[in-house]
């Protein structure tokens, strides 16, 4: 009996030594972790959670926004296990690392979700060597390959007429269709978030696929469906946790396995399309961006380049999701504040009567004499603020920013939001006034810090269209319709957390001029 306690004693004494030598362990380890004073100041970390728990789930813009008041534009951010990173929120931090260092900063980090959605890999399976940090696509991919597909995407893109007057025609007519229908909602509320979707993404399918799709294409709504479904997921709660778990969360059911899923679908869709291009292409006569990806892959004998089949349905993907998906989403934009704020619509379609008036459709060329509706445009997109962050970058070696330190592999992530709502550059920050863009004589006043499309190398290579739709487009509109809340309606101005950020759902009326 003696000897049995006497053992049960040691044994809880062993344990517990055990667990006090584990203890000292994880205590010395998360104080070794805990970041220097040469980093820049952020909020304390807790052990294993890091600053997790100061983030909201529901308004995680806000939360970082917090941070940026409290701790400055270079702020310290540790999103779990000693997995630090740096927010960058100031237009002199954006300068200094994505222009003064842009090659320190042009790389992507490596992380589970990226890596599934650019690859279609888990966990690096199946990886050939020389592809070991480079995912596919133009987003994701870095280096070589990402320098060579970028110059690839923006020369094809300017051959085939992004900022000519070929575009400008395409757009024109498709934005003939998207008046007509709305001509068909009679005045009555509706929902503009289809349509319009479809008419900004037709234009892509121009450039991409060589043809549009009519509006009533139900497989093509689909396909635009699944395609906001992937690019939305980074920012939802599946997105993170797959993030921190990804060997459990390829197991589990969950928003991350439909959107896998939708991936697969798009993929699908625009394989069947190059194998229609390569069973009539003429390689003399190349008609859009995947006859001119098919010839490259033919020719070009750089194997690190990453011109194969498989890549051109990544780069595909990239191109659809984000020239549709940002586009589109300011637009709706646009709309809600016309109908929000009836004065500012109706000065814009002054200016559109005096300078276009009704019988011709407008032009880029009339955009010089526009400065009131330009300044409107420049209102929605940094009001709107669709993309509060752009995608991250990671320092490719040991730099400094703002004087703090950012050692290599630090992942940076750089908030657009507190940039555009600037109250040193913006009057009134916190509402929608075109006058931001205004001099004292109506003139439009080119700002700086007026960077929705990012600055440095890898800022978005879409901007010169996306400003060619944005005027063609929402000039069309206003030409032909104002835009009113149905009756008895209070219209709310509430985004939708993601990626892209877009207004919740609303209704509007189209009437008739």
């Amino acid at each position: 009996m003696l000897e049995a306690l006497a053992c049960l004693v040691g044994h809880w004494i062993d344990t517990k030594g055990v667990l006090l030598f584990l203890l000292v362990l994880l205590v010395t380890k998360y104080i070794r972790d805990l970041p220097s004073k040469n980093y820049p100041p952020g909020p304390f970390p807790l052990p294993f959670v890091g600053n997790m728990l100061n983030i909201s789930i529901k308004d995680r813009i806000g939360s970082f926004k917090k941070f940026v008041e409290t701790y400055g534009d270079v702020t310290t951010l540790d999103l779990g296990g000693g997995n630090r990173c740096v927010l960058l929120s100031g237009l002199r931090g954006f300068k200094e690392a994505f222009v003064e260092q842009s090659d320190t900063f042009t790389d992507r980090p490596s992380y589970p979700l990226n890596d599934r959605l650019s690859r279609g890999l888990v966990n690096g399976q199946h990886l050939p060597p020389q592809f070991k940090n480079d995912p596919s696509g133009l987003i994701s991919s870095n280096g070589h390959m990402w320098r060579q597909q970028r110059r690839f995407a923006l020369s094809t893109l300017k051959y085939f007429g992004v900022g000519k007057k070929t575009l400008e025609t395409a757009i024109l007519q498709e934005s003939h269709f998207l008046c007509e229908s709305y001509l068909a909602e009679r005045g009555l509320p509706f929902n503009p978030e289809v349509v319009t979707n479809n008419a900004v993404a037709n234009i892509v399918c121009t450039l991409v696929f060589g043809h549009r799709f009519k509006y009533n294409d139900h497989h093509f709504h689909h396909m635009l469906k699944c395609s906001e479904d992937v690019f939305q997921l980074p920012a939802t709660f599946w997105g993170s946790m797959y993030n921190q778990f990804p060997t459990l969360l390829h197991y589990l059911p969950g928003r991350h396995q439909s959107a896998f899923i939708n991936l697969g679908t798009i993929k699908q869709f625009i394989r069947e399309e190059v194998e229609e291009h390569k069973e009539d292409r003429n390689p003399s006569n190349p008609r859009d961006y995947i006859d001119c990806y098919l010839e490259e892959i033919e020719k070009n004998q750089d194997g690190a380049a990453g011109f194969t089949e498989e890549n051109l349905l990544y780069c595909v993907v990239d191109l659809f999701g984000a020239g549709t998906e940002t586009t589109s989403k300011s637009l709706r934009w646009a709309m809600l504040y016309m109908a929000k704020y009836p004065d500012i619509q109706e000065k814009v379609q002054v200016e559109i009567d005096e300078v276009i008036g009704s019988a011709r459709q407008p032009s880029m060329d009339d955009r010089a004499e526009m400065p009131y509706t330009y300044a409107v445009i420049h209102e929605i997109q940094r009001f709107g603020n669709i993309v509060p962050f752009t995608p991250p970058r990671v320092a490719s070696k040991d730099t400094t920013v703002a004087g703090y330190l950012v050692p290599k592999g630090t992942m940076v992530l750089p908030m657009l939001k507190p940039i555009l709502q600037d109250r040193n550059e913006y009057a009134t920050p916190d509402q929608f006034n075109p006058g931001h863009f205004l001099d004292k004589n109506g003139r439009f006043v080119k700002k700086d810090n007026f960077i929705p499309f990012s600055i440095g190398k890898r800022m978005c290579p879409g901007e010169q269209l996306a400003r060619m739709e944005l005027f063609l487009f929402f000039t069309c509109l206003l030409q032909r319709f104002t835009f009113t809340p149905p009756q008895g309606w209070e219209l709310g101005l509430e985004g939708q957390v993601g990626i892209i950020s877009g207004p919740k759902p609303f209704k509007i009326c189209a009437l008739p001029r």
